[in-house]
């Protein structure tokens, strides 16, 4: 992957907005004032440690967890106060920290669940769509299996497969490699590097730095639920708020 600068990756119309938000629990400010930017094109992750805040505010974003205040908008299209369910039909995809899947349906049925307005096209474009999704995230072979006859890598990519089903402009992942070893986790940064070239726009959350730095364009750091740093990958991790938050004070410069 190229390097970007900072102004290459600023560079046009915001694709999503995020003005101040907040989540407060009682006296827990989980998230407490965010505001950024993300533009179409580019492969955007998150770092924190345990607690900063990150899932949290993944969670606002596609309004599954209520806010303390603040703001969203999409596309130039505010969205802050649209139930979750809407979110989808937005263009606004996610997956989540652990798998979740029916493992008493195939895996195929599992994609379908990811696009219910394939209904209206009728069953032989909904079929024809999915099978190109299947093919596009290497699960095509098993397609009739259940998930959980699949190993976690393979869990994975259905939830890949299903999110993207519906052709979203942008992806939401937390922690898309957690559980996974080495291999796996160079295919799923792989993956996303060509679901990019595709057209669809990435935020992630995630706690392998090293996988950040090389997949990411751009990097927000969080901690105590505020952004502390941001900015392309080799200078956020080298940031001292970084070095100190995440990667442990004292840490060296090496992600």
């Amino acid at each position: 992957m190229a390097e970007n600068t900072v102004e290459e990756t600023r560079r046009g119309r915001p694709l999503l907005e995020v003005d101040d938000v907040a989540v407060h629990f009682g006296g827990v400010k989980a998230v407490d004032g965010i505001t950024l930017e993300l533009r179409a094109g580019h492969i955007y992750g998150v770092l924190g440690p345990n607690g900063s805040g990150k899932s949290t505010l993944l969670g606002a974003m596609t309004r599954l967890t209520p806010m303390t205040r603040g703001s969203f908008v999409f596309e130039g299209n505010d969205y802050t106060r649209r139930p979750a369910r809407t979110v989808h039909h937005m263009g606004i995809a996610r997956t989540f920290q652990t798998v979740r899947l029916l493992d008493d349906r195939s895996v195929r049925d599992n994609i379908l669940l990811g696009q219910d307005t394939l209904a209206k096209a009728g069953r032989k474009d909904a079929d024809a769509r999915v099978d190109e999704v299947m093919e596009r995230v290497g699960v095509t072979a098993v397609a009739r299996m259940r998930p959980d006859e699949l190993s976690y890598g393979m869990q994975r990519r259905v939830e890949f497969a299903r999110a993207i089903i519906g052709r979203p402009r942008l992806l939401l992942l937390d922690e898309p490699t957690a559980g996974m070893n080495s291999s796996e986790r160079e295919e799923i940064g792989a993956l996303m590097k060509q679901l990019l070239d595709e057209g669809i726009t990435q935020f992630i959350v995630e706690h392998d730095v090293q996988m950040m730095v090389d997949t990411c364009d751009y990097l927000f750091a969080m901690n105590f639920g505020k952004l502390i740093a941001e900015g392309t990958p080799a200078a956020v991790v080298k940031h001292p708020a970084v070095q100190e938050a995440y990667l442990g004070k004292g840490a060296g410069t090496h992600a």
